[in-house]
């Protein structure tokens, strides 16, 4: 494996107004005419907001009981299959989420809301979509980009920055992405937002709300074990979570889960950039009534 010969990193391109790259486009035509089912649970966020936590709790709430064995032997992306990937080192991920002998299907989606598809509105299918303050956001972004061949190149954070601010990153900018999920959150009653400064601050408070928006109800011993085993330091030496088994990521440059905290951020913006950055969010964010906090 450390030999194998990595493909030079993607470039983006404008796809249907979104900046995307050719590993989440080229299996287009079976992403959009993908058949959810009623049960299916879609989970969805922009990059770096919390995805894989998410993934990881559904998948222990579900199955952590019934099929224990599912934790050792199954990595978390087969389990919760990336709906729009097609890293050809894998099979794409419309395949992986049609072989799941699951119920409820977990898949997740990195898919702005209006590239979704729309076969999950149809079916009413619940969603659990997860937002992350755009600093901390922007900083795991940049350093999954070091590490993440898969992902155009990242060049310095001031750069990097500047193209965060201005939407060009895969799959667009964070503004529209999490603003756009918001405003459907309004008329698709199944859809519950999650903030990820929550899930630090109290993740056993929000463990709650999500079984009872999915209508689960663990017995304490149930929640405490799922509580336990979805600690973040946990989890990052968890090689079933980690994603140390994919080759196009280098854990030497960053691990895929560095730190998971809040306000990491402070470590990265100088007060220059940080009172840019904040200039330009009120201006991004003003006709939005999305909140977010950037410490806890």
């Amino acid at each position: 494996m450390e030999n194998m010969e990595l493909p030079p990193r993607p470039k983006l391109f404008d796809f249907h107004g979104v900046s995307m790259t050719h590993y989440f486009t080229d299996n287009w035509e079976n992403i959009q005419n993908f058949q959810a089912r009623p049960d299916d649970i879609l989970i969805a966020t922009y990059p770096k907001a919390g995805t894989t936590w998410v993934s990881y709790i559904l998948d222990l709430l579900y199955f952590g009981q019934t099929a224990p064995e599912r934790q050792t032997s199954l990595p978390i992306y087969e389990r919760v299959p990336f709906l729009e990937s097609d890293f050809h080192i894998l099979p794409p991920g419309t395949e992986l989420a049609d072989k799941l002998s699951t119920s409820p299907r977990l898949i997740k989606t990195h898919l702005p809301v209006q590239l979704v598809p729309k076969s999950f509105w149809e079916q009413n299918c619940r969603v659990v979509y997860v937002a992350r303050n755009a600093k901390d956001n922007a900083v795991s972004y940049f350093h999954f980009d070091r590490m993440n061949q898969a992902d155009p190149e990242p060049g310095d954070w001031n750069n990097f920055l500047q193209r965060f601010m201005d939407g060009k990153m895969v799959f667009g900018p964070w503004y529209d992405h999490v603003t756009g999920w918001w405003e459907r959150k309004q008329t698709h009653s199944k859809l519950h937002y999650v903030f990820y400064e929550d899930m630090v601050e109290d993740t056993g408070r929000e463990l709650d709300r999500l079984c009872s928006f999915l209508g689960l109800s663990p017995s304490a011993e149930e929640k405490e074990s799922v509580r336990g085993g979805v600690q973040f330091d946990i989890m990052k030496k968890n090689s079933m979570a980690n994603y140390s088994t994919v080759p196009i990521m280098d854990f030497k440059i960053s691990p895929f889960m560095r730190k998971g905290k809040v306000g990491d951020w402070k470590n990265h913006f100088t007060v220059a950039q940080s009172e840019q950055f904040d200039e330009d969010y009120r201006k991004k964010m003003k006709n939005t009534t999305v909140q977010f906090r950037t410490v806890v």
